[in-house]
């Protein structure tokens, strides 16, 4: 999964701101659970599904929907959304049903039981502020059911009974005529209604994780297939105000697929791959959670539709890079936890670290590597967007800590790290692996390596992997893992850049009202309810300038009084702020006034960079060439 990093920033700033039943599954299981969705018989913004599981011999069954899905690292509670859930007879009264929790009803008389009924409400209706956290589902990993567009995350519309995890499941999806639809499940019927208004399309999933791994859209789409040497690819796009094409985004997602094709060589494992993309406004009914969730042979993201084309492009290769790099990484690699999923009770691997920090790293590095951004633009981002990005987090927590708790406080704030630091992580690693075999070995080799040794349908032990990668490599490698992954030592990232003849340096640069070269310049003072500005406010020239101190309380901004639950929406606007603006703020230091009234000057702050050192050494240089891909005229 992916998500942007300024929504973590922004909501860090304000918050510190059993057994199955054998004889139940050899006879309900000995045919497919038969489900059906009727996007024509929509009622409210609800599609009705029906369950029909066969013939149960116990007398009490559980029926479930996801509390939390793969790839979420939150709670999501997949059963509120469910309304008017009957369990119908063969003669069609209904059964007692009790709803044990917002997941889960047990439904009594199983014996008697024909078939399930209910109403699914789509999430992205009822989103708030979307991101990730427990009020809603992640936006890519959400639902949505309007006339124009379906987002078919079958998670929000089918559950599982508990004695029955592993059967098969028959999928009859109807439709209008009209719509478009894609999916990577396997496709075992269309069939038209008799007036040709009408399209039901059946689907076959060998278990439930079939049904989770597989969305699908319908809707007024945008579709172009492709081959990427010998992947198709499915580009499936969703443009309420028809802004941007699937032809637009074509050539951009080839280059990159080629690309990480050559990145991966012979890693890759599959022959198809489905990009599902909703571009939103964020409006009304709209999701507002930006980024995406990974597949095994698809990924869901939700983007800007107000983007420009050159803008959508970049984000693209940002975010779906990354999911496709999941094939990776837990989709390939994973230990006991990822391969015996509980959609109720999880429990998480202690290696969030590998999931989604390396994942990241490769995201990332394999655009310098194939030369698709300069080396100067692959180490900006390094320290902006990776570097920089400790100040909002502790960055003296265990991540193997973290990632095993990661539903709880603390460690649930310092989820986005893994984006960040477990990008770094995976660098280090690189590194490391680069200089102890002489550029022969590197993270990508490693994580080959682990494929070979488990894969798909062998998962790892949580509790060995280190001690196992440590087997597999290097004494350094076991060390680092240990001091700075299972340890809460902070990383001193020259120590391992100066390894590939890079360095550390302070230049001035532009930038904006609400930032410093360190990060955003105000803080949340929740006890007092305040909002003030940070010790960063010294580090922006045009604030520095104009006389404003840390710890000065922001009163107002240009008529508006500024108070916690406003700060959001204020910042934004002052990120919107032109040189040449008029501005009013006023603010309380030591209680008196101060007032700033003037006209925006152009804003500079101190901020550090990475660049080449003049003094490294020629093996230092040969193995910076061998991590970046090189040449001598690089």
């Amino acid at each position: 999964m992916k998500y942007f990093f300024y929504t973590a920033v922004l909501g860090v700033l304000l918050v510190s701101c059993g057994t199955s039943n054998t004889k139940s599954a050899d006879l309900a299981s000995a045919n497919p659970i038969q489900t059906t969705i009727d996007l024509t018989q929509v009622v409210d913004d609800k599609a009705p599904v029906t369950i029909n599981p066969g013939r149960f011999v116990q007398d009490t069954v559980i029926y479930r929907l996801p509390r939390v899905i793969q790839g979420s690292y939150a709670v999501n509670d997949f059963g509120k959304y469910i309304d008017d859930l009957k369990a119908l007879d063969y003669n069609g009264n209904t059964l007692p049903v009790t709803k044990l929790d917002d997941n889960t009803w047990q439904i009594v008389n199983a014996k008697q039981l024909d078939k399930l009924t209910y109403y699914v409400n789509d999430t992205f209706d009822l989103e708030v502020r979307g991101g990730i956290g427990e009020e809603f589902p992640f936006s890519p990993g959400g639902t949505n059911i309007s006339p124009d567009n379906y987002v078919l995350n079958l998670h929000g519309f089918i559950g599982y009974f508990d004695s029955l995890k592993n059967a098969q499941y028959a999928l009859d999806v109807t439709a209008p005529a009209n719509l478009e639809r894609t999916s990577a499940l396997q496709n075992t019927n269309v069939q038209s209604s008799m007036d040709g208004t009408k399209i039901t399309t059946s689907y076959f999933a060998p278990r439930y994780f079939d049904i989770t791994d597989n969305p699908m859209m319908y809707g007024k789409l945008d579709v172009e297939e492709f081959m990427v040497g010998d992947i198709k690819i499915v580009l499936s796009v969703y443009s309420p105000n028809k802004k941007h094409k699937a032809s637009t985004l074509k050539e951009t997602v080839y280059k990159m697929m080629q690309a990480q094709k050559a990145y991966l060589g012979d890693i890759n494992t599959t022959s198809r791959y489905d990009i599902y993309l909703y571009l939103t406004n964020r409006g009304e009914g709209e999701p507002k959670g930006l980024g995406a969730l990974e597949h095994h042979t698809s990924t869901v993201a939700v983007l800007r539709e107000s983007s420009t084309e050159e803008s959508l492009a970049n984000s693209v290769i940002d975010v779906i890079a990354h999911e496709f790099f999941h094939i990776v990484t837990p989709l390939t690699v994973h230990s006991e936890d990822v391969h015996y999923f509980d959609y109720n009770q999880p429990t998480f691997s202690k290696h969030l670290w590998m999931y989604e920090g390396v994942t990241e790293y490769f995201a990332q590095h394999f655009q310098v590597y194939e030369g698709l951004v300069t080396p100067e633009d692959y180490y900006n981002e390094i320290y902006s967007q990776m570097i920089r990005s400790q100040v909002y987090y502790d960055d003296a927590m265990s991540f193997t800590e973290m990632s095993e708790n990661v539903l709880e406080a603390p460690y649930k704030d310092n989820y986005g790290n893994v984006y960040q630091k477990g990008a770094l992580i995976g660098m280090c690693m690189d590194i490391i692996l680069r200089e102890e075999s002489n550029g022969n070995r590197s993270m990508l080799t490693l994580m080959k390596e682990l494929s070979n040794k488990y894969g798909i349908n062998k998962p790892f032990d949580d509790d060995s992997l280190i001690e196992e990668i440590t087997k597999m490599t290097y004494p350094s490698v076991g060390e680092f893992l240990n001091t700075y992954v299972v340890g809460n030592t902070p990383i001193d990232y020259s120590q391992f850049l100066s390894k590939v003849g890079l360095l550390f340096e302070e230049t001035e640069v532009e930038t904006n009202y609400i930032q410093s070269g360190s990060g955003v310049i105000f803080r949340a003072d929740r006890e007092n309810g305040t909002f003030l500005f940070s010790s960063q406010v010294s580090n922006n020239s045009f604030w520095a300038d104009k006389g404003a101190l840390p710890n000065d309380i922001i009163k107002s901004v240009n008529g508006t009084d500024v108070t916690i639950q406003n700060a959001r929406s204020v910042i934004g606007q002052m990120y919107g702020w032109k040189v040449g603006d008029d501005i009013n703020v006023v603010l309380e230091r030591d209680g008196k006034e101060v007032v700033i009234s003037t006209k925006l000057t152009q804003a500079y702050t101190i901020t550090k960079k990475i660049a080449e050192d003049p003094d490294a050494t020629p093996a230092q240089i040969n193995l910076r060439k061998a991590w970046i891909n090189a040449s001598d005229n690089s």
